[in-house]
């Protein structure tokens, strides 16, 4: 069982360890090296904290929006959450009642002392429901943060420059005696960036 673990740990630890991918050179007589961006960092760090990798990728701009976006479903989820305890609590209570125990009427919270346990049973269930899609809003918004991480972190060093040409021009191929269009795309890589 120990060597098991060892030779997971170590499997584990070599996929995290590469010692030439973050360094690149601009040409060979330059000593300074220069870190190259690697869009699967920004993947990882977003999945381990949101916005780290929008920070990798200097949008800064982007965290508030990250965290606005996760704390909706997080305030949700404890709303919803709070209140599925409250029904809950009550529904048991009024089911004790219903059966003669009513010791724990008296802790039922003032806002739902009134209703019945017919109108109990589906404010806990809507309760629930909603807790549980919070969860999910939750988990997409996450899921949407690694995304828009790892596409700007691929989009990072795409050429937008106004250096990208298209020219269309007549064309004749004597060999097939046939006249048409040539299409012409210019653009120019730079990687020096």
């Amino acid at each position: 069982m120990k060597a098991f673990f060892s030779i997971l740990l170590l499997c584990l630890f070599h996929l995290a360890v590469f010692g030439q991918d973050l360094l690149d050179t601009k040409d060979t007589t330059s000593l300074i090296p220069i870190k190259r961006h690697i869009p699967r960092i920004a993947t990882q760090r977003s999945a381990i904290l949101p916005g780290w990798g929008q920070a990798y990728n200097r949008q800064y701009w982007k965290i508030p929006l990250v965290y606005g976006v996760l704390a909706i479903p997080a305030a949700t989820y404890q709303y919803n959450a709070d209140l599925y305890s409250k029904a809950k609590f009550a529904y048991e209570a009024r089911f004790k009642e219903a059966n003669g125990d009513n010791s724990e009427v008296s802790k039922i919270d003032p806002t739902l002392k009134n209703l019945g346990l017919a109108s109990l049973q589906s404010y806990r269930n809507i309760f629930r429901k909603d807790r549980d899609y919070s969860i999910m809003w939750f988990i997409l918004g996450w899921g949407l943060n690694v995304l828009d991480a790892t596409v700007s972190g691929h989009l990072r060093e795409f050429d937008i420059n106004n250096d990208l040409s298209l020219k269309i021009q007549p064309s004749y191929h004597p060999q097939f005696r046939q006249a048409g269009l040539s299409l012409q795309l210019h653009f120019k890589h730079n990687s020096s960036k």
